[in-house]
């Protein structure tokens, strides 16, 4: 490949390869996040000692709130990976702490269903 065939990407081949490896793990993030969400609301469902309204009401919580954290990470996942491609060969990368802060914010009070579900259940 002579220098005239050359893309702006091929500049950037490390960088690229790079920011395709962390799309790909906040995909598989957000499918063990909803995987965990339908594992919790699936063995309350099926422990029939457990159910209670307030039980069942935070089964289904944490069930909904995994899988629109789980979309809400895939969208996000796909968002930032399309700003580094351009800011990788523009070479203006800049790091994206609000997304970071958000996603944080967001497992931590799915955390706290769980923590709160737990509690509830085994009372």
């Amino acid at each position: 490949m002579n220098e005239a065939e050359k893309t702006i990407e091929s500049k950037y081949i490390q960088q690229h390869l790079a920011n395709e490896r962390t799309f790909l793990a906040w995909v598989r993030t957000a499918i063990a996040i909803i995987g965990v969400g339908f594992l919790v609301t699936n063995l309350h469902f099926n422990m029939e000692s457990s159910l209670n309204p307030f039980g069942n009401f935070m089964a289904n919580l944490i069930g909904i709130s995994s899988v629109g954290l789980g979309i809400l990470v895939i969208v996000m996942s796909m968002v930032a990976y399309l700003k580094k491609v351009r800011s990788i060969n523009e070479q203006t990368f800049r790091t994206p702490r609000m997304s970071i802060i958000l996603l944080g914010v967001l497992v931590a009070v799915i955390t706290a269903f769980f923590g709160v579900y737990f509690v509830m259940v085994n009372m």
